[in-house]
């Protein structure tokens, strides 16, 4: 189905929500995942509360695998009230609200208690409410652990992704960090990474370690190196169309189902992750850990690049880094 059809498809489905009687209205919620994905669990889960919590009032219908389109169409159809909500993460979102790009630098959580509680608090919800006035506001951080290389060779340091054809998401901060730890950034879809690494079109991606095992990166990948570079949450917003018309009551119930399922993902994902290195060391990959000294050093000058695009995310990252005092890093 092309995304012409999907839209002809929403815009009838959305016709038949609106008129649905006021005691009940569904959000279609679009994501890339499939259906067994802890992000696709946590979101129903997000559902069945919220429908709790208004008691039937409202529910959320949740369609995995990109079935009404990818990351990027599903943002611009919420932007404009096609589509309800959408699972992006801070990296793509960055090109929609500036205020992510504070998410997505190298290094900069020093444990995932530190990001979790940063998401979690009020530093997390300043940049969830950043983007009212770009169509959307964001309503909850699914955390998703740290991303790092795996490909067709081990990259133990900088030096050997020289050369190296790395696939990202069309972020500039992932862009820029790829750039500056030598590799040659290849913006893609997720659902086209498959065959891209089995055919050579890219050498090697990054992401968190579940890629390997729910969608099979394993079966096309022979090493994946822990250089845990970047953790980038995902993110779920809702279109201000379907937001400004709930009621103060609704909001706060809507607001206390998002808290609550990032809760729930947070124990579910550190159940998961706790068993799926073995998984992929049982598809054939081969793990290695690296030294992060020389992987940090190469990115610090995002640090200057990011902080001088804005005062507003100069502040978050001082902000986050200044509660990083509070957290180890082991």
């Amino acid at each position: 189905m092309n995304i012409f059809s999907k839209v002809a498809l929403m815009t009838g489905v959305a016709a038949v929500a609106f008129a649905a009687t006021a005691e009940a209205r569904t959000l279609r919620l679009n994501h890339n995942n499939p259906p067994d994905h802890p992000l696709h669990i946590s979101m129903e889960f997000m559902g069945d509360r919220l429908s709790e919590l208004t008691d039937g009032d409202w529910d959320i219908q949740v369609f995995p695998n990109g079935q009404l389109g990818n990351q990027r169409e599903s943002m611009e159809l919420v932007q404009s009230c096609v589509l309800d909500m959408a699972k992006s993460n801070a990296s793509e979102l960055e090109a929609f609200e500036p205020t992510y790009s504070a998410l997505n630098l190298p290094y900069l959580f020093l444990s995932e208690d530190h990001q979790f509680d940063i998401l979690t608090g009020e530093i997390g919800q300043e940049i969830l409410d950043a983007s009212h006035d770009k169509g959307f506001q964001g309503v909850a951080f699914l955390i998703e652990g740290a991303r790092s290389f795996y490909g067709n060779k081990p990259i133990n340091t900088p030096a050997d992704l020289q050369g190296m054809k790395i696939r990202v998401q069309p972020s500039p901060s992932a862009i820029r960090m790829v750039e500056l730890l030598g590799g040659s950034p290849t913006p893609l879809a997720y659902g086209e990474l498959y065959s891209a690494l089995q055919q050579g079109v890219v050498d090697g991606a990054e992401n968190n370690p579940t890629a390997l095992t729910t969608v099979r990166h394993g079966e096309v990948a022979d090493f994946f190196s822990l250089d845990e570079h970047t953790m980038i949450p995902s993110v779920v917003v809702i279109s201000n169309c379907a937001w400004d018309s709930m009621s103060d009551d609704d909001k706060a119930a809507f607001r206390q189902a998002a808290q609550e399922a990032m809760q729930f993902h947070r124990e579910q994902w550190d159940e998961i992750v706790s068993t799926t290195m073995g998984e992929i060391e049982e598809m054939g990959v081969t793990v290695n850990t690296v030294d992060k000294a020389p992987f940090i050093e190469a990115v610090q000058p995002m640090y200057d690049e990011v902080k001088g695009s804005s005062p507003a995310v100069a502040d978050l990252v001082d902000r986050i880094q200044a509660e990083g005092a509070n957290y180890s890093d082991n």
